[in-house]
């Protein structure tokens, strides 16, 4: 019951900065609750993965591209583009934190002067967060790749 409450809680959380996003990218008002409901499907998706053993790097993937099968699916329900489901639902999913390590980190070095444990919290945090951005972007550009090509995967 812990794990279901815990992917709740994060789910309505991250209807906050998808729905705040949506209005700074100018998201149609009849869209906004796809954008909330795409947002917090995703975070929880994701925690679920994580809670289940998954990486973080893969469980951002896997929820990011089941975003984008998503934003596929509304984009030809409502006749609008994909990203605009899309690309505010997976902002929530961003590694600010990681990211925000990999700095302190970088400036603790330049202030303190080199430490092999400070260097590996740098590449530890910084390729984390590049992980976590590129299964982001490769996630959502997945069903475009799959569903509007002009020629056949195989």
């Amino acid at each position: 019951m812990n794990t279901v409450m815990m992917m709740l809680h994060n789910g309505l959380f991250a209807i906050v900065p998808a729905v705040g996003f949506a209005l700074l990218f100018n998201v149609p008002v009849k869209a906004l609750k796809f954008c909330a409901m795409g947002g917090a499907l995703g975070h929880m998706l994701r925690y679920l993965l994580i809670d289940c053993g998954l990486s973080i790097e893969m469980s951002s993937f896997i929820a990011a591209a089941a975003i984008g099968f998503l934003g596929v699916y509304w984009s030809q329900r409502f006749l609008a583009h994909p990203k605009v489901f899309t690309v505010a639902a997976v902002i929530p999913m961003v590694p600010g934190v990681f990211a925000f390590k990999a700095m302190i980190a970088l400036v603790e070095i330049n202030q303190q002067g080199f430490s092999e444990p400070l260097l590996a919290a740098l590449f530890e945090n910084l390729l984390k967060a590049l992980f976590i951005i590129a299964g982001l972007a490769i996630g959502l550009a997945l069903p475009g790749l799959l569903f509007y090509r002009r020629r056949s995967v195989v």
